[in-house]
Order: C-alpha cells, then sequence, then structure tokens
C-alpha cells in the first residue's frame, strides 16, 4: 500500500523553517575568536534534518544543496579546520538561500537554481582546500556570476514586494525610466499576473504582479541596476545576460506569445504594457471569483502545547455537564426549580467565559517569534552602516495573537531600521559626546491592562525638534508662523512624506516608513506614541490588543440602531451643549473643548438614519482619537461596556467606510462595529478651528 506523503509536506516545511531560524539565532552569535562546540553541533543538526526531511520527500534540490553546506560544518565541528567570519556569512546566506527555496516549494513553484548553485560552488571552493574563495553577496541584484550581458542585453526578472506601492515606489515609473536609457525599440514588459487573487479579496494598494523585461541592447548592469536601486531591499531582482544563443531558443516561445498577444512582434509602449496587465489581472481575478469563494491561498497553522489542548478538553467537558443539567431542568419546569436554573445559567456562563479564554490562549504566541529576525536585521545594517550595536529584546515570552503578530512585524522593522539609521550615532560622534563607543538598541515587550505594549528605545541623538519644524514648515506642512509642543513636533515625522534626510540611502530618507507604521498600527486598533530627549535617545511605544478576534467595546444608541465604539479609542463622553457648537466653512461644526478645537461628526447623518429636520433629543457627544486626532461624534444614547466577537464584513459582505467589522449582541441583534480612522476622514480638511462664519 503507497502513502500519499504530500499530507506531510506542510509538517516538513514547518519543522524546517523552525530549523533555519535555529541556524540562524546561533550563527549570530557564533564569532571566530569564541566558537561554541555545542552551538556548532545545533547548526548542523538543524542542517542535518532539513537535509533529511527534503530527500524523503524527494525535494532533492534541496537535500543537494543542505548537503555541502552540513559537510562544512561536520569538518568544524569535528575541529579539522577553524571557523572564518567568512563561513559563518556563508552560512548565513545559505540560511537566506534555503528559506527563499522552501518557500518557493511551499507555494507550489520552482525554486530558482541559480542563487543555490551560486552558493554551491563557493562551498566546493572551501572543500577543495580554497579558503580564498570570497562569500557570495546577500543581494539578490548581483547574484549572476558575470557582469557584462554577452552583447545581446539582459532579461530582467522584476519580483517586486506586495506593498511598493505603500511605499512610494511604482514599477510604472521605473519601467518609464528604463525605457528613456535603452530606447523604446529596445525594451519589452512581460506582466505576470499569476499571483493575483480573486476580485474579492483583491487590495487595491497592494501589487500582485510580476514582470519579465528584455533589453536588446549591449548595455552594462550597473547602468541597468541604476534604475532599480531605490527597492533593491524590498523586491527580488535576478538579471539574466543574453546571448545569441539565448535569441535563438526564445525564438519558439516569442512566436507562442505573438499569437496569444497581437502585435507583440514589435515592444510594447509601456503605458500599453502597464495597462494591459492591469486589465489582464482584473480579468483573471473575475475569472477566478466566478469559479470559487475567496479564500486565503497561504497556509497557516500553529503548534500547540499540550497542556492548552488538555484545558480546553476540559472546559468541553464542563460544558456538556451543564448542558445535560440545563437540559433536565427543562424537562419538567416549574418554580420550585428556578433557583437551580439561575445556579445552571451562572455556571453556564462561567464554563463559557473560561472556555473562550482557552481558545484564545491556542492562538497567542510569545512575541519572541517577531523578535526573533532583528538580531540578524541589526548584524547586517551596523556592517552597512559601520555602526557598533548592541541589540537587547527584554519579555521575549509576553504572549499576543498570532494575527497581531504577522502584522505588526513590519512596523517593528521600519523601527528598528529608522533607529539604526537615525537615531544612533557613528561610533566617533558618541566618543566626541562622552558616550559608549557601543550604541544599543532594546526591545521591549510587556502586558499591561487588557493591551500589549511594545517599546523600540536607542541611547542615540534623540529627535532634532528645531530640524523636525523647520524641514515641515519648508514643506509647508505646518504653516510658517505655527507654534508646536514638543509633542506636536514628534508627530510631524509620521506625515505622509515626511523625512529629515539631507541624503536618500537605501535605508531611509524617501518620506516614506513612519506614516506607514502609524496606518498599519492604526489598522490593528493600536496606537504609537513618542518619547524623546536631545541627546540622550527616544523611545517609540506601541499599544495593541491582545487579540483582533475579541473587542471591548462601548455600545451607543443612534435612533434605532446599535453601534461599538472600540474602548480603548474613547477619550472622554460628554453632554452635547448646542450652544457650543461652531459652524464654518462648509457642513462643518467644531466645538471648544477645554483649549483645543475639535471637529464634531454626526453619526445620524453620516449613516443617514435620520433627514435634517428631525432632531435627537440630549444627544451625547463621545471623544475619540484615531490617527493621534481627535473628533467629537454625536451619539443619542450610551448604553454599557462589553466584549465582542468581531465578524468580519469585507470577508462575508463587502468593505464599507467607517465600519471595521460587526457581531452578535445578546439578543440576537447585528450591530455594527465603528472604525474611528475612516471616521475621521469624513471630517473637512484644514477646517478645525473656526472662522469668518461662525454661528452666533
Amino acid at each position: 500500500m503507497s502513502i500519499d506523503l504530500s499530507q506531510f509536506h506542510q509538517v516538513f516545511f514547518e519543522e524546517s523553517f523552525e530549523g533555519l531560524d535555529v541556524m540562524e539565532s546561533q550563527l549570530l552569535d557564533l564569532t571566530p575568536e569564541s566558537v561554541d562546540a555545542e552551538a556548532v553541533n545545533t547548526i548542523f543538526r538543524a542542517a542535518h534534518s532539513i537535509k533529511g526531511g527534503a530527500g524523503t520527500f524527494g525535494f532533492m534540490q534541496i537535500s543537494d544543496f543542505t548537503h555541502v553546506v552540513e559537510t562544512l560544518l561536520d569538518e568544524i565541528r569535528s575541529a579539522k579546520r577553524p571557523m572564518l567570519r567568512m563561513y559563518v556569512d556563508l552560512f548565513l546566506q545559505s540560511v537566506d538561500c534555503l528559506r527563499a527555496m522552501l518557500s518557493s516549494l511551499q507555494a507550489g513553484d520552482t525554486p530558482d537554481g541559480e542563487r543555490p548553485a551560486l552558493l554551491k560552488t563557493e562551498f566546493e571552493k572551501i572543500l577543495a582546500g580554497d579558503d580564498s574563495a570570497a562569500p557570495v553577496s546577500t543581494d539578490s541584484t548581483v547574484a549572476e556570476a558575470e557582469d557584462v550581458s554577452g552583447g545581446a542585453g539582459w532579461r530582467i526578472h522584476f519580483h517586486p514586494g506586495q506593498d511598493i506601492l505603500q511605499t512610494g515606489n511604482e514599477p510604472f515609473r521605473m519601467f518609464r525610466e528604463l525605457q528613456e536609457l535603452v530606447g523604446e525599440d529596445s525594451l519589452t514588459v512581460i506582466p505576470d499576473t499569476s499571483a493575483v487573487p480573486e476580485i474579492s479579496s483583491l487590495n487595491p494598494e497592494l501589487c500582485y504582479l510580476n514582470w519579465v523585461l528584455e533589453v536588446r541592447k549591449d548595455i552594462d548592469k550597473e547602468t541597468l541596476a541604476s534604475v532599480f536601486e531605490w527597492v533593491e531591499d524590498d523586491c527580488d531582482i535576478r538579471y539574466e545576460a543574453l546571448s545569441s544563443a539565448t535569441e535563438d531558443a526564445d525564438a519558439a516561445t516569442e512566436t507562442d506569445v505573438a499569437a496569444e498577444t497581437p502585435d507583440t512582434d514589435q515592444p510594447a509602449a509601456i503605458p500599453e504594457a502597464v495597462a494591459a496587465a492591469v486589465n489582464a489581472a482584473a480579468a483573471v481575478s473575475a475569472s477566478q471569483a466566478k469559479k470559487s469563494p475567496a479564500k486565503n491561498s497561504e497556509p497557516s497553522s500553529i503548534r500547540v502545547s499540550i497542556d492548552k489542548v488538555d484545558s480546553l478538553i476540559n472546559m468541553v467537558g464542563e460544558l456538556v455537564i451543564t448542558q445535560s443539567m440545563l437540559g433536565q431542568l427543562g424537562q419538567e419546569f416549574d418554580m420550585s426549580r428556578l433557583a437551580r436554573l439561575q445556579e445552571g445559567l451562572s455556571q453556564l456562563e462561567h464554563n463559557t467565559r473560561e472556555l473562550q479564554e482557552s481558545v484564545m490562549k491556542i492562538r497567542m504566541m510569545p512575541i519572541s517569534f517577531a523578535f526573533s529576525r532583528f538580531p540578524r536585521l541589526v548584524r547586517d545594517l551596523g556592517s552597512q552602516l559601520g555602526k557598533d550595536v548592541n541589540l537587547v529584546m527584554l519579555g521575549e515570552n509576553t504572549e499576543l495573537d498570532k494575527t497581531v503578530m504577522e502584522k505588526i512585524g513590519d512596523p517593528l522593522v521600519h523601527l528598528v531600521r529608522n533607529s539604526m539609521d537615525h537615531g544612533l550615532e557613528t561610533t566617533e560622534k558618541r566618543i566626541a559626546a562622552g558616550k559608549a563607543a557601543q550604541g544599543k538598541i532594546t526591545l521591549n515587550a510587556f502586558h499591561q491592562g487588557g493591551n500589549i505594549v511594545i517599546e523600540v528605545k536607542d541611547d542615540g541623538a534623540g529627535l532634532n525638534e528645531e530640524k523636525i519644524l523647520s524641514k515641515a514648515r519648508e514643506r509647508k506642512l505646518v504653516p510658517e508662523n505655527t507654534e508646536l509642543s514638543a509633542e506636536e513636533i514628534h508627530q510631524l515625522i509620521f506625515l505622509p512624506g515626511f523625512s529629515t534626510s539631507d541624503s536618500v540611502s537605501d535605508i531611509s530618507g524617501r518620506g516614506v516608513g513612519m506614516d506607514v507604521v502609524r496606518r498599519n498600527i492604526n489598522e490593528l486598533n493600536g496606537t504609537i506614541e513618542v518619547q524623546s530627549r536631545r541627546g540622550e535617545g527616544s523611545t517609540f511605544v506601541i499599544r495593541l490588543p491582545l487579540t483582533l478576534a475579541i473587542l471591548d467595546g462601548q455600545l451607543v444608541r443612534v435612533k434605532n440602531e446599535t453601534y461599538i465604539f472600540p474602548l480603548v479609542s474613547i477619550v472622554e463622553s460628554i453632554q452635547l451643549q448646542k450652544r457650543s457648537l461652531n459652524h464654518i466653512t462648509g457642513s462643518q461644526f467644531v466645538m471648544k473643548l477645554r483649549d483645543e478645537y475639535i471637529p464634531i461628526v454626526r453619526l445620524d447623518n453620516l449613516f443617514g438614519l435620520r433627514r435634517k429636520e428631525e432632531e435627537a433629543e440630549n444627544p451625547m457627544l463621545v471623544v475619540v482619537e484615531g490617527d493621534n486626532e481627535k473628533i467629537g461624534i454625536v451619539v443619542d444614547d450610551l448604553l454599557g461596556q462589553q466584549q465582542v466577537v468581531i465578524k468580519s464584513l469585507e470577508q462575508n459582505y463587502q468593505r464599507v467606510h467607517g465600519i471595521s467589522g460587526a457581531t452578535i449582541l445578546g439578543d440576537g441583534t447585528v450591530a455594527l462595529i465603528i472604525d474611528i480612522s475612516g471616521i475621521g476622514k469624513t471630517v473637512e480638511p484644514s477646517k478645525t478651528t473656526p472662522g469668518s462664519e461662525q454661528a452666533a
């Protein structure tokens, strides 16, 4: 009887990725001056396990590559050769290469064989006694063996990260620049729409397309690479040198493409190529949407300790007992059994709450999974920037929901990179300022109330408030004569397009990043604040809910409808005094609340619940904060506070502006959950202070 091994593939991938994480962690702790024999053994065992598993499942490309890695590790652990720094670099590059190969296999694609072949060659040279072999660059754009095109041109495989549009980089502009560089007749753009999802799950802010660009011109690779230098860190770019033989081999393929796409015998103009790609993506999405409902193509799983499973089973057992008791009471119920019924309902409530907590614990993971990427990041950036940095990680066992964990990773990367580039000074400047030569970045996580708090702290120069304000005025982000407090100046760094860098690097300085950080954190119903002291350093404090599945909410009534405000967003609730409202240009009202003016939003008008001539009696004003700005939302009444289970509207219906989800209340009715950031965007811009049209 044959066994279908494919059912075990996902387990193999998960264990292999865990093994690679172990290898990377141990390698980062290794130094040629102090080699821990047990660490080398741990790295060897992880590589050996990946090799064995790959061979079992027939992933021979993984197995063959890991074999040479394992061979060099075996010679080091048996003391046949010393551990050199170049070996550590080569092993780290091998970890990256294996991770990319495994990701391709997991997605059902064929792994790229070019980079593994180059790394394998370096290992074979070392094993043959040539220790002068230099590690292959970690930059995927220089993974080719040759830097010359051979006279026929280049084929560029351009795979941008999905968030490339959110960071202000547009492929179309790069293609247009490339066209101007080589000439319209020398460039062909071929879009790949295979990664476009179903239309119901398509996010218009993400890029799902990949491209192959063919340059039929004798040009050096460095000139081509200069077009993509801004996005090298966020994309996978490979250059293939074309030759006459390559052109002949591609002739049949080009004929097939020409049969499917009119006029491809002549290179398409860039705008037409991009438009065709967009149309093709829409067509693919539409056809897929007809075939099947929306689904998540990425497999996702989580490992759970047996203790958590046992606790869950015990809670289910208690529920079964309670249900059986209530069932017996209901068969022949009379008023003499009322006390037992109330006791049973109380027990049911208690068991349900404990079951909820047990289920939520299954989704909880230690934040060390998110922190684990940063030792490598700090090491590589420190080498690139020439800065000696000590990374300290605290609270690694602090748990939070797996979904929150996955979404907080990118904002944390932005903050750490920002601290490395902007925050920490060079060694010379630190010594001149009387500081330790080695800079320090601290990642700390801890629970506070119902939230998790994550701090990214550096002991660098701190925020230069004068420079920030000057740059903001220069870019017309702040009126010339406006005076701001230190806290208000700190918030300017989160404005779109803001940067204090005098030059653009591949790390920072393009004015993208910090605004994306705040937007992503707001989408998690979280907040971010900055604490900084000149010359002493900065601390970014992130507060997030422990889970996105359950929300602490404030129920409010607007006419006959019930809505829910996230409790974490509410600043205060007050009785609305209509005489305190000021009417400004357009339909916008503001109200002076102590020392500041806040814009007013009427939820009934926004959702069309009542006509303008209808007035609510004794309305309430709920002051909320979103995107670090306060707004007042008018409601009819405040009801109660309770935890609610969030149901997604996007998955079950469609995205609704101003609504983040829905829930089912105890009486069976559906209540919509208000998106505070979305409501804030309905406020008319630049009209938050009363002007000449104030109402009397």
